[in-house]
């Protein structure tokens, strides 16, 4: 919202919890629901709605998140703007919820799509991965020929050599043409890598996301890459772009890590300007959460944006997936 518009606002906060279909599972942890921040901001015409899932490996739950979103109340009623909101709360789940929540109100009141307001194209479908959670090589391998044909795979895996080589080469063999990528959440070291770079580059992965945990980026100095290294949690916000450089080929973009659309813009528009590919991901929130890192999609080379596949049910109206894309309405958020 326009820094000159400071009318009060009252605040409503809720957490929400959605199950899962089944656990998930990721290297080092399973996880079963998804506990989010769900912020309004209403000027007394207009509401606006945002959600955060904050970020798990850095303690952002959700009573951090409501926590941090109690803390800016009194500065959000008095007036504060979307602008004072970059400046008021660190990067994290509830600036997240607070900064899509100040987008979507800044569309009703001017009666422009989120969109329009943050200079972008009219927003079109994008293909998004849809994601398979670590098992066995037998299980992964039916998942993949369970899902929808035509969308690129995501496979995730735990940080175990011997298992990973055979989840890959058991869903290369189910799906023979298919785009798939994998995700390493932090599993690997420097000494572990070279072995798993075999196998990816053998099955014909296309792209490797955090192979080593936060912290550890400098381990990858003088690493050869056969194939393209994604950041994921070596690149929280925009402050850590500039620094994958030379290590990293991919930044993907999660607006909880971020704290919201509006920074992450910024990373997707610094990114390129680095010569570094733009990826957009998730948290794993409703459709709530897609609609703004879809706005978001619109920049990147990779899209990552099926959380809401894996909820026992989702908001209404949410995204649609089909034919390997995800679709977004106007309806879901921002418009």
């Amino acid at each position: 919202m326009a820094t000159r518009d400071r009318r009060k606002l009252a605040l409503d906060l809720r957490v929400e919890r959605f199950p899962y279909h089944q656990p998930f599972r990721i290297s080092g942890h399973v996880f079963s629901e998804t506990a989010l921040l769900v912020a309004e901001i209403v000027d007394g015409e207009h509401r606006g709605r945002g959600e955060g899932a904050g970020v798990y490996y850095l303690g952002d739950d959700a009573d951090h998140m409501l926590a941090e979103a109690e803390r800016v109340r009194s500065a959000i009623e008095a007036g504060a703007t979307r602008d004072d909101l970059q400046e008021l709360l660190p990067p994290g789940g509830a600036r997240n919820a607070l900064d899509c929540a100040y987008w979507d109100l800044e569309a009703k009141r001017t009666g422009r799509p989120v969109w329009d307001l943050a200079g972008l194209p009219e927003p079109r479908p994008l293909r998004s991965t849809l994601t398979l959670g670590a098992d066995t090589p037998e299980a992964m391998a039916a998942a993949s020929r369970a899902i929808d044909p035509l969308a690129p795979v995501k496979v995730k895996l735990t940080g175990d050599v011997d298992e990973d080589a055979a989840r890959v080469a058991a869903i290369r063999a189910a799906r023979p043409q298919a785009w798939i990528g994998v995700d390493a959440n932090q599993g690997y070291r420097r000494e572990t890598l070279p072995a798993l770079l075999e196998v990816l580059v053998e099955h014909r992965m296309a792209v490797l996301e955090q192979p080593l945990p936060r912290g550890q980026e400098s381990d990858l100095d003088g690493l050869k890459r056969p194939l393209p290294f994604a950041a994921d949690e070596s690149a929280l916000s925009l402050a850590d772009t500039p620094s994958l450089v030379g290590r990293f080929d991919v930044v993907n973009i999660k607006l909880d890590k971020c704290g919201g659309l509006t920074e992450g813009l910024a990373i997707a528009r610094q990114a390129r300007q680095l010569g570094l590919e733009v990826m957009v991901g998730n948290m794993m929130g409703t459709s709530l959460s897609m609609a703004p890192s879809y706005l978001v999609g619109q920049l990147c080379d990779i899209v990552d944006l099926d959380g809401p596949t894996f909820l026992a049910r989702d908001r209404t109206p949410g995204v649609r997936y089909r034919d390997g894309m995800i679709h977004c309405s106007p309806e879901v958020w921002g418009h």
